[in-house]
């Protein structure tokens, strides 16, 4: 039943793309430049945040349920949940304040700005590093185990 509804919702929003798309080559590239049809992108960006949101909400549930359902997955997800988080606060309190100021299209950066761009671009670098060695090492064990 589920699959004969989901088939549905998706033929009726490929269809509204579809027809979407159609007026939207049909206005032509000018109109829609110079604003007067720029109208025609709005459903076709309705159209993408109701997929997108139907992606993630599918994505939400079944990873909720298949971890509930598999009790030895939570305890590995909820390690690798928790050792994201602590990369993140750890990055967070490392990353230090930027005196500088940044300009953007409001304004100015305020220290709060700067102090999260520094622990997400901290975060990164742990992340790539990780990564890295993580590779590294399986492939020295595949090597090693031949």
């Amino acid at each position: 039943m589920l699959h004969k509804i989901l088939k549905i919702v998706a033929a009726f929003l490929s269809l509204a793309g579809i027809v979407s798309l159609i007026r939207i080559i049909a206005a032509g590239d000018e109109a829609i430049e110079t604003g007067e049809k720029a109208s025609l992108v709005e459903p076709m960006a309705w159209i993408a945040y109701i997929i997108l949101g139907l992606v993630l909400l599918f994505v939400v549930v079944f990873v909720i349920k298949n971890l509930f359902t598999n009790t030895s997955g939570l305890k590995n997800t909820l390690i690798g949940v928790g050792a994201f988080a602590a990369v993140l606060i750890i990055s967070y309190v490392v990353a230090g304040g930027d005196t500088r100021q940044y300009k953007l299209q409001e304004g100015f950066a305020s220290d709060t700005q700067s102090h999260m761009v520094g622990a997400g671009l901290t975060a990164f670098y742990v992340l790539i590093v990780v990564a890295a060695l993580t590779m590294i090492f399986s492939g020295v064990k595949k090597v090693i185990s031949k």
